[in-house]
């Protein structure tokens, strides 16, 4: 397949910029060794005039969090007609929202753990009375577990959704499930081998995800066939719930019963050596490289 021109679209303006760059600049380098004719934006203010004044193919979305996983840039680049790597704009608005994902798993019947929605104006602490402890606090439009906080004493429950306040007036209060931590890539609208994620504090939050070298990976998990299949199964229906299209991951729960839960889905995963769809890629036999160009054949097609 002829591929063309490669814009790789990196950084932008939500919290998680530097970990897009990261992303971005591991893809860019794969791809100039793949021998792709492609080049590098710092998505900044200028974005509108970038994208129509560089002559591109195809652009390679690695962006991450708000601007780049609320279909802001996929509407911008579908109105000067440029394709893109990823699922399309309401899909990936509905998968970063993490209150309305919620509602459309428990609405088809995807097992996801218990929660309600808290709202800013008119919150008081009171509203909480009900909750049992421990909860999971998480603001609805944030990635890479920014603003999340596992909640085990209630005196620190107000803290925690004033904390999640920080980033937008709706926190989604989940209740917590003890088990092991399970992630599900989707590539080419099929499952990969499921991976299980061994954070040294017991809780997968940013340092565990970014800078913890003590983090573990394991691929394919070490689980049973069973509760393999079922995670497989899950992470593809959450993706088509979504109307996600070409690749996502899907972060979830096992819990000791062997009850799986999805926590949520991922549009615009990490795409770095350390990330986690291309670690499940390369179990599957698809090297970094090979992936980057496989996604951007899918936004070709």
């Amino acid at each position: 397949m002829k591929i063309g021109r490669v814009a790789v679209l990196a950084g932008g303006p939500s919290n998680e910029r530097e970990i897009s760059l990261r992303s971005g600049t591991a893809v860019h380098k794969a791809l100039v060794r793949e021998g792709i004719d492609v080049f590098f934006i710092d998505v900044r203010d200028n974005i509108y005039d970038i994208i129509r004044s560089e002559r591109m193919d195809v652009a390679f979305l690695a962006l991450h969090g708000k601007f780049g996983e609320d279909g802001t840039v996929q509407n911008i680049l579908e109105s000067a007609g440029i394709r893109y790597t990823g699922s399309g704009a309401g899909s990936s608005r509905l998968a970063l929202d993490k209150i309305a994902s919620k509602e459309a798993f428990v609405k088809n019947n995807i097992p996801t753990p218990g929660y309600l929605t808290v709202t800013k104006r008119g919150f008081r602490p009171g509203d909480l009375d009900a909750l049992k402890m421990p909860v999971v606090v998480k603001p609805q439009f944030e990635g890479s577990s920014i603003g999340l906080s596992v909640v085990k004493d209630r005196p620190e429950l107000e803290g925690a959704v004033n904390k999640a306040f920080e980033y937008g007036p709706n926190v989604l209060v989940e209740k917590y499930v003890s088990g092991r931590e399970l992630t599900v890539g989707i590539l080419n609208d099929k499952p990969l081998p499921v991976i299980e994620i061994v954070p040294k504090s017991k809780v997968y939050d940013f340092k565990a995800k970014y800078s913890d070298p003590d983090t573990q990976y394991l691929v394919p998990a070490p689980i049973g066939e069973g509760e393999r299949a079922l995670a497989q199964s899950l992470g593809l229906r959450s993706h088509e719930v979504l109307g996600c299209r070409s690749f996502s991951r899907t972060d979830m729960i096992l819990d000791a019963a062997g009850n799986i839960f999805v926590l949520e889905v991922n549009t615009i995963p990490g795409m770095t050596e350390r990330s986690l769809l291309p670690k499940a890629a390369a179990a599957a036999g698809v090297s970094f490289g090979k992936l980057c160009v496989k996604l951007i054949e899918d936004a070709l097609k």
